[in-house]
This record gives C-alpha cells, structure tokens and sequence, in this order.
C-alpha cells in the first residue's frame, strides 16, 4: 500500500511539472513584441469560438517571428514591412486564420507557408503582388477565404487556384486587371462570393462566370463597364446579389439581369442611366431588393418600368438629384413592397394613384424633395392612406408661394385646389446642349398636373411634334422624351416642350447649338401693359391686356428695397385665359413691384412691371367697427323677434292645455256618478290666457232630459 501511494505521489508531481513546463515553453515561444492571448473568432461559415491569437500587427517587423506558440489558431501579422515567409508554418497545426495585410510582399510564391489543412482564411491585401501564377497557393486544400484585393495584380494564370476546390469567398477587387478568363475559376467549384470590382475592365464576355455553378454574390462595382452581353449571367443558377455600383451603364442591362433567375439583390446604384423605362425590371420573380441611388443625370421613372415583381419588398430611388418624375403607373403589380425610399430627389409631387397601386405599402420616404403642396399631392392630408411617412418634419413645401416653408402634413387639403396648372420638372431640361454634326440628341420632359398633362414639342421652325410621330430628323416618346438624328446646321435652335391639360400649360426650352451655330431669335411680341385694379391693405388686384400668341403668364411681385417690412419674391402661374389676378397675404402700407410676363410658343417674352402700395389698416378697422354696429343691430332684432315668438307659443300651449282638460271633465261627469256637492250650483275658476274667469255650473237630474 505505502509503495502503491508513493508511486501515486510521484505520478502526481510529475504530471503537474510537466504541465508547467509546458506553460512555460508556451509562454517562452511568444515573441516579446507581440501579444499571445485568447480572442473572440469568426469562421468563414459565422460559427463564434474563442482562439489562441497572437497578435503581431503593426510592429515594424521585416520577417516572420522565429518561433510561435503550437497552439496558435490566429495569427495577425498586419502592417509589417514583411517581403516573404521562408520558414513554413506547418508546425502550427490548428492555425485558422493568417493575416499579411499591408506588408510588402510582391509574390505569392514567395509566401512559404507549408502544407497547412487547417487554414481557413489567408489575408494578403494591400501588398505589391503583381501576378499570380499557377499552383500560387499550394497545400491549402481546406482554404476558404482568400484576400488579394487592393494589390497589383495584372495577370492570373489559368491554374493559379488549383486545388483551392473548397474556396468560398475570393477577393480579387482593387488589381490592374483588364479582362477576365473564365478559365481562372474552372478549380473553383464551391465558389460562392467573388469580389472583382474596381479593376480597368471595360468588357465582359458571354458566360465569363459559368463554371461558378454555386457563386450566389458577384460584385462587380467600378470597373468603366458601359454594357455587358446578354449571356454573362448564363450559368448562374444560384446567384442572388450582383452589384454594378459606379459603372458607365446608360440603361438598365435587362437582357443580362433576366438571365440570373435567382436574383433577390441589384445594385445599380451611381450609373448615368437617365431612365427607368418600360419593362427594365419586369418578370424577375425573386428580386426582394432593388437599389437605383445617387444616379447624376436620371430623370424619370416611366409608365411600368417595374412590373410583376411579386417579392419585390423595397425600392431605394434616393439622391438622384434630377429624378423629377415617376409616372402614375410607374409600379405595377408588386404585391409585396412594403418600403420606398425616395427621399433627397427632385420630385414635387408623388401621385395618388402611384401609392393605391401598392396594397402592401408601409413606409414612403419622400423628404428633402422640392414638394409643390397642391392638387397633385393634396391625398396626403385627406386620411386617404395609412402609409407612414418617414421624417416627416424634414417634408416642406416649395410651391406655390404662400406655402414656400410649411412642412406639407400641416396645410389642408381643403387649401389645396383640386386641379392644377402643369408644371415641368426643373431638373429634367438643360438650358443649353451642344453637339456636334451628325450626332443625336436625346431631351427629357416630365411634367406634373391634374389633369395628367399631354406633351408636345415645337422645334426652332414653329413645326409641332406629338407622341409616338415618327419623321427622319424627330422622335417623340409617350413620356415625353424626343430624340433629334443627325444633326446639322438646320436643327440648330430653339426646342419647346409645351405640357398642358384643361387648366393651361407650361413649357420649357432648350438651346441646341451645332457646331457652335444656333440662330438668333427675333423678338416680334407685342406691347404688355399692367394695370392695378384695386387695391386694399392686405391685397392687390392686377390686370394685363391680350398678347397674340401668348402660352404661359407668370407673376412676381416681391417688396422694394425701402418698404418696411421686405419679404422674398414670389412668383405665380396662370392660364393662358386669365388675364386679372389677386394678389394675398400683402403687408399693409407696403410698397410693391409687381411684374407680369407672358410667354409664347416660341419662347418670345414680353414683360411689365408696375409698382404699387397697399392702404393701411384705418381703413380697415373703421370699416371693422361700422360692421360691428350692423351685426350688434342685426343681433337685438332678432333677440326682440325670438321672444316674441316665444310668447305667443307658449299662450297657445297653455290655451290647449286647458280645452283638454275641460273635455275630460265633462267626459266624467256623463259616465260616471256625481262625486260633487250637493249644492244646486258650484263656483268654478277658470284662467284662460292670463284673465281669471268665474262660472256657474248646474247640476241637472238625471233624467232631466
């Protein structure tokens, strides 16, 4: 027993030596400058545990650490001037996770790590690697994430990832690559993220990603891409995320994008598309997320331009500063969205009709928009929806003047007018273009209004152009877009675009120069005379004759430059047919310059101006108290008639009261036995309308008669 115990002890203190002297090997093989500690980890697949890291970054380090912790399951070597790794690391036999970011490595091949089949995720970007070349990372055979972006890199050889069959995620972004080879992905089976954006390619080829059965994102963001052939996406069944984020596209790549028919997220955000036309996003049955922000030139999104997306569940359309319009119809049949952002655009006025299309509809983001707070947009305020509107408080009004500044929850709809004049987008014509010769042009006019404005165009000849007419020089959209081929000296000039509807109109025009040639209108209006008509303390009626020709008037009175109480100018449309208007909401004793301008078809201004002053309030408040005299008068007339009427009902109730009751009481006395006095006579007081009235009444025998 006693040598069984001893040989117990000692086993014991053997045991307990030896681990700790395999604590302190551990500790010893440290480096001093780095840090050996347990840390929180991710694998690529998300699954959490804690590792042994030994954190080397940032220390100014030319070569690996001599020796390292046999433990070590992650390894951080980031900012060093390392240039290679000569010394495999196969000693290190749980390592997940390297990390050679930001050294000075310039080859792959010069990266020695040795055969390591725990490594899961290999970091090397923002180095100076220049090509990769066959077989780059050999004895990786588990590898699941590798980071190259943000290098050099020019050319990859047809086999530089062979035997990476189990790699899921491959950052090539940020390289000198020109052209992409399919061929580079045939090892790659099990691919499922690629990141190859930010390289000089300017061109895709048919089916350059087909043998990436499994690739379910594809990221293919600043790479000068102007379109891509129909067939790329072929091959891609499981692809659910692409993004074109800041390319050249000038339209929707439809034709591509319908070949991916798994695709829940697009991403074309910053491309120059300048529309959103009909049927760019129809039958893509699993897109849930859809993505068209800070878009530099895109004006319009066009009568069912998405359609039948039945899990589409948000639109993001937002900072597009020209985005002017969405027609009516511009959403059909997307039974799931729930989410439209369209916040930080151009747009005035969202219709009623574009929301009712939507039955699921919960959020509608529409602040920072120049909102012109009438007809078109009155539904918000008449309890119509039970859509919430996000940031509300950031919602103002732009238009019309008495509104400019109100937030657009807080004016009435019953201020706002039913029908309106039309107004063109402001954002959606230039001023001027110029082109050269033998080029094409194409202008975008959208216009808001109720009625639904029509459009048409005048070209410099005064000839009208209407939807869908076709001619070898002009071409005009449904939408309003027109089209002008093969420009020469005679289609220099003047273009209009004239929207209109029952109220009037609006136009817009543009200067086409050619070749620095546009030729010089003449200005052949006739005379324009403003006359006030009257004026009161808080208002000013004016008036205008008839101009030949004249399309549009518009108004701007603003306060001169001594009055006392100086406000901003406003400006105010009108139909073509009203030739007077009132002016409101003025300051009294006020000095203003009111100023009328009528513009014609072809673009001809004529202008005049009239200064007039607003009376002060005496006028006003005499005229208050005279009115207080006529209401206190009016008032005790009718007090003085209620009464009197009131009497006389009253003396006609009681007078019925009494007849009622004298009825009844002869009623008694011939039915039933006489419960009176015995006397031959009573005395009975009667009160009939106010006079107390005395009578005699007879008791008679019974068979007196």
């Amino acid at each position: 027993m006693k040598k069984t115990a001893f040989l117990a002890c000692l086993l014991a203190e053997l045991a307990l030596t030896a681990f700790v002297l395999a604590s302190e090997g551990g500790a010893a093989h440290c480096s001093a400058l780095c840090r050996c500690e347990i840390r929180p980890w991710f694998s690529p697949s998300s699954i959490y545990t804690e590792a042994p890291t030994v954190d080397c970054n940032d220390l100014g380090l030319s070569t690996m650490p001599e020796r390292l912790p046999s433990d070590t399951q992650v390894l951080l070597l980031q900012t060093n001037n390392i240039i290679s790794v000569e010394k495999p690391l196969d000693y290190l036999a749980n390592i997940t996770e390297i990390d050679l970011s930001q050294n000075n490595i310039s080859s792959v091949s010069d990266v020695h790590l040795g055969p390591l089949p725990q490594l899961l995720s290999l970091h090397m970007e923002e180095n100076w690697v220049q090509a990769l070349s066959d077989n780059c990372l050999p004895s990786l055979p588990n590898l699941q994430e590798f980071y190259i972006n943000h290098n050099l890199i020019s050319s990859i050889s047809p086999g530089a990832f062979r035997g990476l069959g189990r790699l899921l995620r491959l950052h090539l972004n940020s390289n000198h690559l020109r052209g992409i080879n399919r061929v580079w992905f045939q090892p790659l089976p099990r691919l499922e993220i690629l990141m190859i954006g930010e390289n000089p390619i300017a061109q895709l080829s048919d089916m350059n990603f087909k043998p990436l059965v499994n690739l379910r994102s594809l990221v293919l963001a600043r790479m000068n891409l102007s379109e891509i052939p129909d067939d790329t996406l072929v091959g891609l069944d499981n692809l659910e995320s692409v993004s074109f984020f800041d390319n050249l596209f000038d339209r929707v790549p439809q034709a591509a994008l319908k070949k991916a028919k798994s695709l829940k997220f697009l991403d074309l955000n910053k491309n120059p598309i300048e529309r959103i036309q009909r049927g760019d996003f129809v039958d893509m049955i699993h897109l849930k997320e859809l993505g068209i922000n800070s878009m530099p030139v895109l004006v319009s999104i066009d009568s069912f331009a998405l359609n039948n997306l039945p899990e589409l569940t948000k639109i993001e359309a937002t900072n597009n500063p020209k985005l002017s319009y969405i027609h009516p119809n511009a959403f059909h049949k997307l039974p799931r969205l729930e989410t439209l952002m369209l916040n930080s655009n151009a747009l005035s006025a969202l219709h009623h009709s574009t929301v009712d299309s939507l039955p699921n509809l919960r959020e509608v983001s529409m602040h920072s928009n120049p909102i012109r707070c009438d007809c078109v947009i009155r539904w918000i305020n008449m309890n119509q929806t039970g859509v919430r509107f996000m940031e509300p408080d950031s919602l103002f009004c732009v238009d019309p003047p008495e509104y400019q500044g109100q937030h657009v929850r807080k004016v009435h709809f019953r201020e706002m007018t039913e029908i309106c004049l039309p107004l063109i987008s402001p954002g959606s014509l230039p001023d001027r273009v110029t082109v050269g010769k033998r080029s094409s042009v194409t202008l975008h006019c959208r216009a808001f209004g109720e009625p639904e404005p029509e459009i048409y165009w005048v070209t410099p000849s005064g000839d009208r152009v209407l939807p869908n007419s076709v001619s070898d020089k002009y071409y005009m959209h449904p939408e309003g877009t027109f089209d002008i081929y093969d420009t020469t000296m005679l289609e220099a000039g003047l273009y209009t675009c004239v929207a209109h509807n029952l109220v009037g109109a609006d136009l817009k025009s543009v200067l086409l120069v050619v070749d620095g040639y546009f030729p010089h209108p003449s200005d052949n209006g006739n005379a324009l005379h403003v006359d006030v008509r009257s004026v009161q303390p808080n208002s000013v009626s004016v008036s205008w004759d008839n101009t030949h020709g004249g399309l549009i008037s518009n108004i701007k009175w603003f306060t001169m430059a001594n009055a006392k109480h100086p406000s901003m100018a406003y400006t105010a449309r009108v139909p073509t047919d009203v030739k007077v208007y009132r002016l409101t909401h003025l300051n009294p004793s006020t000095q203003y310059r009111v100023c009328v301008e009528v513009t014609s078809m072809q673009l001809r201004h004529n202008k005049d101006c009239v200064n007039v002053t607003t009376k002060g309030l005496a006028y006003t408040v005499e005229s208050s108290e005279k009115w207080d005299t006529v209401v206190m008068a009016a008032c005790a007339v009718l007090f003085i008639v209620v009464a009197v009427a009131c009497s006389i009902i009253y003396t006609s109730l009681q007078s019925q009261h009494f007849y009622r009751k004298l009825m009844v009481d002869q009623t008694e006395s011939m039915l039933g036995p006489s419960t009176r006095p015995s006397s031959a006579s009573s005395l009975t007081e009667l009160c009939v309308a106010g006079v107390k009235v005395k009578a005699t009444v007879i008791d008679l025998p019974d068979n007196s008669m």
